[in-house]
């Protein structure tokens, strides 16, 4: 019965979704998004969950064929500050969730994180509650979000316990995943 996958990678992406066309599948974006691959994502994602930056919203935004709903879409926050993570700052969040709200052919629906990973309960914890911190002042400013796509198969009771309502568990689900194929 599990309808709702998700794909880091844009070229895997394609693949899946033209392998299984004939699948009722509802097709979730998660990994960095470069604006050279941004049209796979418009035409075949329900949801793209990793918008960093207004240069791939409005590219998404453009590419997304009329025949199709509006992309489902969340804004990504470094709420860990790591320089090797995606996502804007927090500080930043609230000017490009509203300049994201305001583009055709997408559905603002949320915010996503990737926390650093540690075996900090409380460091994890705090970093959800950040994401959902924000998301409620967004909120309580007027926006209407109903999600928060945050926690992986590692840390995914940490992310309910903080309010997510989208986890990503596709290595509890499938394995580790061979990074040398």
């Amino acid at each position: 019965g599990q309808r709702a996958f998700g794909e880091n990678y844009v070229q895997e992406l394609q693949q899946k979704c033209e392998a299984l066309a004939g699948l009722d599948i509802e097709w979730h974006f998660i990994g960095p998004l470069q604006s050279n691959k941004t049209r796979v994502v418009a035409e075949r994602a329900h949801w793209a969950h990793s918008i960093d930056r207004l240069k791939i919203a409005e590219r998404l935004s453009a590419q997304r064929p009329d025949s199709l709903p509006p992309l489902n879409v969340c804004v990504q926050v470094n709420v860990s500050g790591e320089d090797s993570k995606s996502g804007c700052a927090p500080e930043e969040a609230a000017a490009l969730v509203r300049a994201v709200a305001a583009l055709p052919r997408l559905k603002l629906r949320g915010l996503m994180c990737i926390p650093e990973p540690t075996q900090d309960a409380a460091r994890l914890a705090a970093q959800f509650a950040r994401l959902r911190g924000l998301l409620l002042q967004l909120n309580a400013e007027g926006l209407a979000l109903d999600t928060l796509s945050m926690g992986m198969s590692a840390d995914l009771e940490a992310a309910v316990a903080e309010g997510a309502t989208l986890v990503r568990v596709g290595s509890a689900i499938f394995g580790q995943r061979d990074y040398q194929h």
